[in-house]
């Protein structure tokens, strides 16, 4: 059984504060109650001494664990463990940190929950950002709750928003070219290398090293480390791509002796007049003003280069290569995922028509020769 005390101080003194002693297998635990009054003191040593007896864990923290703790907790695992991108998991804790940050874990509850909900939403935030940040909180809260922090999860169930319908944008051919023409020259072959293989452009397309080409074997081939699921990738260039590449790696040698050093990049900055100078032989890393101005240029603003994916989804699909080659060229690991990307446009709605109206055409034909023929047999069964 335990006990309540009052422990002496250096001074001499009796603490006004009691503490608890209990024993867990075995083991003596002290613990502060953090009150003067006995009856609440007894009453949090019952609970103690109840929970030792049915096994349940003592969580003598749990009333003091901050978010801030299992914040830190949930970023060294992920860190560790690397199940998740430190870029996205701190993107969604820049929301969650100032709502939360004085908070105690116990605290954080449903009614909490609901109350960051409606922040998030008078900032008009999307509902689909609100539950990629909600579904982190309750990540972190379960990581507490295995780490003896927490002793029971918020019910965290139907707090999930509608979501809206995923982004079906695309590229016609005569779309893409008409955009490419208005691009420069390095960042053509760019938006073709996204466009063939559905390639995200920052982080594999515009990340690409020269190392990475071979322009003999025809090859492009892709990190694990740079692509979204850890997965390498490797695909066979088309012949328009391999001269659009070999045309940009003369470009970068050429820049190579212009600088006198050495270039790594397959997309670096070129001496251009809306380039600063001192970008010039560095890496390109985006080109967001260009890419508007040729897509208003070529009369179809708006147009998101993670069209391409899509794009190219449903392009390798129509042109009968198999679904799991195409994944493997795009990077989805899911078919769910794919299937999503790889939509119907309104020219492929139209091209079903015309078929249908070509098998209708010719259905109607036949019934048409076959009532020639009938007719012609009874014409003659009757004379």
């Amino acid at each position: 059984m335990g006990s309540i005390y009052q422990p002496k101080l250096k001074s001499g003194e009796r603490c006004s504060v009691l503490w608890l002693k209990y024993y867990v297998n075995g083991k003596c635990v002290r613990e502060s109650s953090g009150t003067d009054n006995e009856r609440l003191a007894e009453r949090m040593l019952k609970e103690r001494e109840g929970r030792v007896v049915t096994g349940q864990p003592i969580l003598p923290r749990a009333d003091k664990v901050t978010y801030q703790e299992v914040r830190d907790d949930l970023r060294r695992f992920y860190s560790a463990t690397g199940g998740r991108e430190l870029v996205e998991v701190d993107k969604r804790l820049a929301h969650l940190d100032p709502f939360f940050g004085a908070y105690r874990v116990v605290a954080i509850d449903r009614s909490a929950i609901l109350r960051y909900v409606e922040a998030r939403q008078a900032k008009e935030a999307s509902n689909g950002t609100i539950n990629r940040e909600v579904s982190l909180l309750g990540t972190m809260l379960r990581q507490a709750v295995q780490a003896n922090k927490l002793m029971r999860l918020p019910d965290l169930r139907k707090i999930k928003l509608k979501e809206a319908d995923p982004r079906s944008g695309f590229f016609e051919e005569t779309q893409f070219e008409a955009v490419r023409r208005h691009l420069p020259e390095d960042l053509r072959t760019a938006v073709t290398i996204a466009y063939t293989f559905g390639w995200r452009m920052q982080s594999e397309v515009l990340s690409l090293e020269r190392r990475h080409l071979d322009l003999e074997a025809g090859t492009l081939t892709l990190d694990p480390a740079m692509t979204k699921n850890g997965r390498g990738r490797i695909v066979y260039l088309t012949p328009e791509l391999n001269a659009l590449l070999g045309a940009q790696v003369a470009r970068v040698k050429a820049l190579e002796k212009k600088l006198e050093r050495v270039i790594p990049w397959l997309f670096p900055h070129l001496p251009e007049p809306h380039v600063n100078p001192r970008l010039v032989g560095t890496q390109c890393r985006d080109f967001r003003k260009a890419w508007l101005t040729a897509c208003k240029a070529a009369g179809v603003p708006g147009k998101l280069r993670h069209d391409f994916r899509r794009t190219a989804a449903r392009n390798l699909i129509r042109r009968g290569v198999p679904e799991r080659v195409a994944m493997t060229v795009t990077g989805h690991l899911t078919r769910s995922v794919f299937d999503r990307y790889n939509i119907v446009s309104d020219g492929d709605l139209r091209e079903a028509a015309r078929r249908l109206s070509e098998t209708n055409g010719h259905v109607a034909k036949h019934d048409a020769a076959r009532g020639h023929v009938y007719g012609h047999v009874r014409k003659e069964s009757v004379v």
